[in-house]
């Protein structure tokens, strides 16, 4: 296998023992058929040399990477589901693959696949993953990279040939194996298992993997489980933060879909805001708004309550209320850090930063159904009123709606204003992933086996992240 110098297999996973995850084999498919492959993720971690047949027998039959896991490993976990607690799930249609060192960094990033097949937590489930499904994670991903937010990356998407039938859409439907590139599979949920079986011995040691893998400047901590959730509040703070001026919404934001790293990952339901409307849900059965894109902080607050409770076993209960509770300012100081980011200006100081962002979500609150969320950082971007003021949206702009906000950010100055000589900034229209879009990418391969929209929506995102020039993953 050729794999380059920066191949560096590193499996810590299995280290901590069977009660942590269960060895599994990927299903044999009919059909191993290359859909798509990241490249550029690949390289990071020495494995852009693969031929696509090499890729397919790794990332579509999963022979295993030199030096690395084997067999696979479905991790154990429990959770709440939109806050019912779960303790019947864990890892029912994946597994750990891979462990590797990412090259300049250091850091360990794990292979985890999506659609692999059954295990002992499929529960009534195939294992499968729709093709749709595969297509729509790829895009969520790509598209949240480009605006910044820490998220997986989906790494391959192989169509295995086989016919799905689903509830919730048209069926037989394709179905498809999706490979993840992430900095952790560790979740929340994680935790709530062991602490379901009262078992803080067991806790201790999945701390103690956490902080040793991905948060090693607590390795003299005092109280290292009071150490880590204050790390992960920090982290998870962030990530939400990003997903608010990225006018994302995840859908299913439940314990086990968050992770010790504070990284976005398991795209369902998700939606990308059409235009400001704090009660926009993603997923059609979330029909209480539990995780509407306003009460996405909320959600994430609550998460890391479950957290601590489960951390409650081998920590004093008070330390671990006041890591919980810095989350509130964390939050407040990282959403006015993204949204400068996504303006592309320079911070000047606490007050007037957080005069600018207020003004800036009052604005796009009044500009309605007539100004989508996207387009308006498009518009503004680097600070520039005049071209703002001349473009499509300039009437909405130059009304006393935005009258507060354009006098603000006046005085801001734009943050490497190089980056607005893009010819990505000289559209009319930014690059966007609507619904709609994605559902006509989705179209165009289910009815006539055309795959030019997808790769032409990933040209244009990748386009559209090389001109904002957001800060790079884990950054």
């Amino acid at each position: 296998m050729p794999v380059s110098p920066a191949y560096r297999p590193d499996p810590r996973f299995p280290e901590l023992g069977p009660e942590f995850a269960d060895p599994v084999r990927a299903e044999a498919f009919p059909k191993t058929i290359l859909r798509f492959r990241n490249d550029r993720a690949a390289a990071t971690v020495g494995l852009d040399t693969l031929t696509d047949e090499e890729w397919i027998s790794h990332f579509g039959r999963f022979e295993p990477l030199p030096g690395n896991i084997d067999p696979p490993l479905a991790q154990r976990y429990h959770g709440h589901q939109f806050q019912v607690y779960n303790p019947e799930i864990g890892d029912g249609r994946g597994f750990t693959f891979a462990q590797l060192r990412e090259a300049g960094t250091d850091r360990l990033l794990d292979l985890g696949t999506k659609g692999s097949g059954r295990t002992p937590w499929s529960r009534s489930g195939d294992g499968r993953l729709t093709l749709k499904g595969g297509v729509r994670e790829v895009l969520a991903t790509a598209m949240l990279e480009a605006l910044g937010v820490p998220t997986s990356r989906s790494f391959s998407l192989i169509e295995t040939g086989e016919d799905l039938v689903r509830g919730d859409e048209p069926s037989p439907t394709r179905s498809a194996v999706l490979v993840r590139l992430s900095y952790g599979h560790i979740r929340f949920g994680s935790f709530q298992r062991h602490a379901f079986f009262e078992r803080p011995d067991r806790i201790t040691a999945l701390t103690d993997h956490v902080i040793d893998l991905y948060y090693p400047e607590l390795a003299g901590a005092n109280d290292r489980p009071v150490a880590m959730l204050r790390a992960v509040v920090a982290r998870s703070a962030q990530l939400t933060a990003r997903w608010m001026a990225a006018g994302f919404v995840h859908g299913v934001l439940n314990t086990d879909n968050m992770n010790m790293t504070g990284e976005s990952f398991d795209y369902g339901p998700y939606r990308f805001l059409p235009h400001n409307d704090p009660n926009f849900t993603a997923a059609y059965f979330d029909h209480t708004g539990l995780y509407s894109f306003g009460r996405q902080p909320q959600a994430v607050f609550w998460n890391l309550q479950q957290l601590a409770g489960a951390l409650s076993l081998v920590a004093g209960s008070e330390a671990l209320v006041e890591a919980l509770n810095g989350f509130g300012a964390a939050y407040r100081d990282e959403l006015t850090a993204a949204m400068l980011l996504r303006l592309g200006v320079r911070r000047r100081n606490t007050e007037e930063d957080a005069a600018l962002v207020q003004a800036a979500f009052r604005a796009i609150a009044e500009g309605g159904e007539r100004l989508r969320w996207e387009p308006f950082f498009f518009d503004w971007f680097c600070g520039g009123e005049g071209r703002a003021l001349a473009g499509t949206r300039g009437d909405i702009y130059a009304g006393p709606d935005f009258a507060e906000f354009r006098g603000l950010l006046s005085g801001f100055q734009p943050d490497r204003p190089d980056r607005i000589g893009d010819p990505y900034f000289a559209r009319p229209e930014p690059e966007e992933l609507l619904v709609g879009e994605i559902e006509a990418v989705w179209a165009a391969i289910a009815e006539a086996d055309d795959w030019a929209p997808f790769a032409a929506k990933l040209a244009g995102i990748e386009t559209a992240r090389l001109a904002w020039g957001l800060p790079p993953q884990g950054a």
